[in-house]
């Protein structure tokens, strides 16, 4: 009988909250299957993943990406591929085959959504808690379609993450587009006067700038770094549309 994933669920719970409960899983079960092994009283990879603490950027991301992934009852290729790339560009590609290991275990889990956001929402600020929806929508759209089910999950998270709901529609109108889509994202009426989308702009650019993120690493902080030219995009599509200088 396969032991390892209850032993690596119980420390991680205890040690780590959800977030640790469903690492500590992942690294079981793959300690199961002699991927990884224990030593000194830590389940560990065989690398060196385990090293990073429960309360990290990555771990969220994995956890969130498994529940986003699992809304509409199966995981897709081009979702899978999604965060493959994504991991590579940020982390590396030897680190990236570590997450997808570990992505591929925690999707067979259960995700206690609710809880798991709680303990992001108590060591993640603000600005890092941004990020992670607006790379949740990218993931949702990784095959180019809207998926409801998807989007629910995504919007329940920004709830529980604290995340009010003007900021979920900037980030999610930068990729799901419609004719007000500039105007959502600068968190404004399309009725605005020139000067309250000025002061959007200069208010959104400061909320979105990537070293609000510098904490998070290099890595997190070019990706946010694509967020904050969305909302440069906007206000010139604006300034443009409306003669604007």
């Amino acid at each position: 009988m396969a032991f390892g994933k209850w032993l690596g669920g119980g420390l991680g719970w205890a040690l780590g909250g959800p977030i640790g409960g469903i690492i500590g899983f992942a690294l079981g079960s793959l300690l199961d299957e002699s991927e990884v092994t224990v030593k000194r009283g830590r389940i560990t990879s065989s690398s060196s993943y385990a090293a990073a603490t429960v309360n990290d950027f990555t771990a969220s991301l994995l956890v969130l990406s498994a529940a986003v992934m699992k809304s509409d009852g199966v995981a897709m290729k081009s979702e899978l591929d999604f965060v493959r790339r994504f991991f590579t560009q940020q982390f590396g590609e030897i680190k990236a085959k570590e997450d997808m290991l570990l992505l591929k275990e925690i999707l067979k889990k259960e995700i206690p959504l609710q809880n798991v956001c709680i303990q992001i929402k108590q060591f993640m600020p603000l600005a890092s808690r941004l990020q992670l929806i607006h790379y949740l929508y990218g993931l949702s759209k990784a095959d180019g379609h809207i998926h409801p089910s998807e989007i629910s999950t995504i919007e329940q998270i920004g709830y529980y993450l604290g995340i009010t709901s003007a900021d979920m529609n900037s980030i999610k109108a930068m990729y799901f587009r419609d004719a007000e889509s500039d105007y959502k994202i600068l968190e404004v009426e399309a009725s605005a006067s020139e000067e309250e989308i000025k002061k959007a702009y200069r208010r959104m650019a400061l909320k979105f700038h990537p070293d609000k993120v510098a904490q998070e690493g290099e890595a997190v902080q070019k990706a946010a770094t694509e967020k904050f030219k969305k909302v440069q995009e906007a206000y010139e599509n604006i300034k443009k549309r409306r003669g604007i200088n």
